[in-house]
């Protein structure tokens, strides 16, 4: 068979140990054909081919987003962001123009709000938003997706009061007269979200649509959902249409367990495009909502502990089940405790045999791994454990994590200790909470840094990767988090052609050029589905 599409004259990084640089690349229907020298890919030329010359810019495999929220960075477009607010008054600026253009009585949705960063770093309430959109409903995700901040319309709509108690998981802060102000964190959340109305299926489709366009114009050929049944109905929408532009992992939240069991769905379920994942489950909160479950209190919430957004009994209800059905499990845990607890339960499914029941050769994964104990890191290698993280979050969240977590925050992302002790890393970008920009989160990984360049010599430089090491997390790690390394992950003949082209060669300057840098071609199976 001759090749359909050559792309020549490239620094080619294969991430195939085999193989791990070439010049050029044929793609012959939905595969790889070829890699070496350009004079021998040249030579498989078929009828039409068409032939790119890269003129020494960086062809790699394409990017495999371990862990992002798709369709709701796609309804995240729609929304007021107030991710680049730099304060209380300034968020409060743009939810008042915002409310200005909507219809009276429309819900005002928004996300991405940070009390962290403002120089100021005031805890938003209800009386706050009161002043600017009165009646209005309003309902806005921090940026970390783990506390939700309402106005008092909403508070009343939803029935709660002084007098509502905190349920399991959550908590619903109250001003110092004991009434509720506004802000509810973990499973707290649900108590309003029942009452906001949910997008229709039209409006879930075309934020999937819009999603998946921003993950190829990024290079992304492949992700790791971590969605539910209106997100993965939308997908398998656009499966059915040809449609879907980067293969999905899709998991499945710890919810609908039964309902997976009792339909006989085992990870790895569908085609090259769309896969059933693994079960879904979450350990504790985050950092920036103070809810991390931590072994000892916040340096400066000295009776703060974090949150057990789920029980002990209860993961291990859950993993047991899972494994038994052939659904392999994936917990959030960013707190040292929480990350203890998980850790203990898979030693506890390995001891007992349960991990061997896992198909395509999966593994248990804990999402984020934020902060882990010396003691505890390698443990994730000696137990098989997928660490899937996010870079980004290092250098976004190190100003909180040096306020919360103090000199703790040493072992904080501690991506290189994970790797030199045996641990698999898959790279993501939790976006919408983070930029789904794989670029940034290489720079991240290699410098410690803020794309300004701060702090000077990075945070905490001795977990720093080489670029090779944060290539290998964005490709062969997050194919192999999801048992598809034998398809994907790498440039090697007979392997799907996912591949992306960038606009200069990443390996030929300092990191400081790579925000400078663009996607020019992404490739999903052989089909252009991004070229600038």
């Amino acid at each position: 068979m001759g090749a359909d599409l050559i792309l020549y004259n490239g620094s080619v990084r294969t991430m195939d140990p085999a193989c791990p640089t070439a010049q050029a690349v044929a793609v012959a229907g939905k595969r790889i054909l070829a890699v070496g020298k350009n004079e021998e890919v040249l030579s498989l030329a078929g009828p039409g081919v068409r032939l790119l010359d890269l003129g020494g810019c960086s062809l790699l495999p394409g990017f495999e987003d371990a862990h992002l929220h798709l369709c709701s960075h796609g309804l995240a477009l729609t929304q007021v962001d107030l991710g680049e607010a730099r304060s209380l008054e300034e968020a409060l600026a743009r939810l008042e123009r915002q409310a200005a253009k909507r219809p009276a009585g429309a819900w005002l949705r928004g996300r991405g709000w940070n009390h962290n960063s403002w120089p100021k770093p005031v805890q938003p309430t209800r009386y706050d938003l009161d002043r600017v959109v009165g009646e209005r409903p309003v309902a806005l995700v921090s940026k970390d997706g783990h506390a939700l901040w309402v106005n008092s319309a909403v508070l009343r709509l939803a029935g709660i009061s002084r007098h509502t108690p905190d349920p399991p998981g959550g908590e619903i802060l109250r001003d110092a007269s004991g009434e509720p102000n506004g802000i509810l964190t973990e499973k707290a959340q649900a108590l309003i979200w029942r009452h906001v109305p949910e997008p229709d299926a039209e409006a879930m489709e075309a934020a999937a649509r819009a999603a998946l366009a921003d993950a190829a114009r990024h290079g992304i050929t492949a992700l790791h959902n971590c969605e539910g049944p209106a997100a993965l109905a939308a997908l398998r929408r656009l499966q059915e249409a040809d449609a879907l532009t980067a293969r999905v992992w899709h998991m499945i939240p710890m919810e609908y367990l039964d309902q997976a069991r009792a339909l006989g769905l085992r990870s790895g379920f569908g085609d090259e495009m769309l896969r059933l994942g693994h079960i879904k489950m979450f350990a504790d909160g985050a950092l920036g909502s103070g809810t991390a479950e931590m072994l000892a209190p916040y340096e400066d919430w000295p009776d703060r502990r974090g949150v057990a957004a789920t029980s002990s009994a209860e993961l291990w209800e859950a993993i047991v089940a899972s494994l038994r059905a052939g659904l392999a499990p994936a917990i959030h845990a960013i707190g040292d405790a929480a990350n203890r607890r998980v850790l203990d339960l898979y030693a506890r499914a390995y001891e007992k045999g349960l991990l061997a029941a896992l198909p395509h050769g999966l593994r248990p994964r804990i999402e984020h791994a934020q902060l882990l104990t010396p003691e505890d890191i390698p443990r994730l290698g000696q137990l098989g454990v997928v660490a899937s993280m996010q870079p980004i979050h290092a250098t976004q969240d190190m100003a909180m994590a040096d306020l919360h977590w103090g000199k703790r925050a040493r072992w904080g992302y501690a991506w290189r200790s994970l790797l030199e002790r045996g641990a698999i890393l898959a790279f993501g970008s939790d976006c919408p909470v983070e930029t789904l920009d794989p670029l940034a989160g290489l720079y991240a990984a290699v410098t410690r840094r803020r794309a300004d360049g701060t702090p000077p010599g990075g945070w905490y430089p001795e977990e720093a990767l080489t670029l090779d090491q944060a290539l290998e997390a964005y490709t062969r790690g997050s194919a192999r988090a999801c048992g598809q390394l034998a398809s994907r992950g790498s440039l090697a003949p007979g392997k799907l052609a996912d591949l992306v082209v960038l606009s200069r060669d990443l390996y030929a300057g300092p990191a400081e050029a790579w925000p400078d840098i663009k996607v020019r071609l992404t490739l999903v199976g052989g089909r252009i589905v991004w070229e600038s």
